[in-house]
């Protein structure tokens, strides 16, 4: 039996198909975008990159304790 993801994790398919990048894409631009702190980067992928406000938090809230989450 598979397990479902849970947290952020459950939101990654709707992103890839969403926004057209695998979520290691998003990951590498989050890591490489020079911008710290979670409220910086939920609001740096909102404007430069058009995604929901959910859709980034759960991207950011992984980048940022990606130990915590299991994918």
């Amino acid at each position: 039996m598979t397990t479902k993801p849970h947290g952020p994790a459950s939101y990654f398919p709707t992103i890839e198909a969403k926004y057209g990048r695998g979520v290691d894409e998003w990951f590498a631009l989050l890591r490489d975008c020079g911008i710290d702190g979670h409220k910086p980067q939920v609001e740096w992928l909102k404007t430069e990159h058009g995604m929901g406000h959910g859709h980034a938090t759960a991207l950011v809230q992984y980048h940022l304790n990606p130990g915590k989450w299991a994918v």
